[in-house]
């Protein structure tokens, strides 16, 4: 992990949210934000960490980084 300090534009608080809650809450705030905006989705839920960065493949969106704290994940995804 490297030590750069990404700073989210807007955060998504989805932690307790079961599959496939979080992606819609993330895509939710991908579509109301402008290109380029790196918005932050914390997640409790282990599939977040497949389920993210297979639909910003599909939808040219950019995962920049994944963090794991001691009891959920940072995904940060920057508005293509």
């Amino acid at each position: 992990m490297s030590d750069t300090i990404l700073e989210a534009d807007e955060t998504v608080d989805a932690r307790g949210a079961t599959c496939p809650g979080p992606l819609m809450d993330l895509i939710g705030a991908i579509r109301g934000a402008e290109t380029g905006a790196l918005i932050r989705l914390l997640s409790d839920n282990d599939q977040s960490l497949t389920d993210v960065p297979e639909w910003a493949d599909e939808s040219g969106n950019d995962v920049l980084a994944t963090q794991e704290t001691d009891d959920y994940y940072e995904i940060y995804v920057e508005k293509a």
